[in-house]
């Protein structure tokens, strides 16, 4: 990789920018740093004050990430789950980012996406229940619940 070598001033003001404009992740937050040419010592360095001038928490990053995901791209606790591992997010901030979904609205978004997406597949009963339950699941949405959804189809 090139690497653009910025002093560390003006790396610091980027970032701080960069955590800014929405909430980021500690993976994001490094790449970008190392994108800048800063050494490791420099990254943590300036990883730590992001941290203690609450530019940067990993916490507040998984509940906006899994409130968006599941808001806008109708993701199920499943996909934004193995989402936040692969950005390397704590298991604990996980579980609290999804918590913060509320159930109903949760539910609510299950049945509406297995009634439209349903209303718009072809072929047998079975093949349109199989496909609705293939769909579900890669939406990211628990078996069990999928299950208990289809039921009123």
């Amino acid at each position: 990789m090139d690497r653009k070598n910025i002093g560390l001033e003006e790396a610091t003001q980027k970032i701080k920018h960069f955590c800014s404009y929405q909430e980021r992740c500690h993976s994001e937050v490094k790449q970008k740093l190392y994108s800048m040419g800063l050494y490791p010592r420099q990254i943590e360095a300036i990883m730590a004050d992001l941290i203690n001038a609450h530019y940067l928490n990993e916490e507040r990053f998984a509940i906006a990430y899994a409130g968006g995901k599941f808001r806008m791209l109708k993701w199920g606790k499943i996909k934004i789950y193995h989402s936040l591992k692969q950005k390397g997010v704590s298991e604990y901030c996980i579980k609290k980012g999804l918590k913060e979904i509320p159930l109903d609205d949760y539910l609510q978004t299950l049945h509406i996406l297995a009634e439209k997406k349903f209303a718009t597949l072809k072929g047998s009963l079975l093949q349109k229940q199989l496909k609705l339950k293939k769909f579900l699941l890669d939406k990211g949405f628990e078996s069990s619940l999928i299950t208990q959804a289809m039921g009123g189809l």
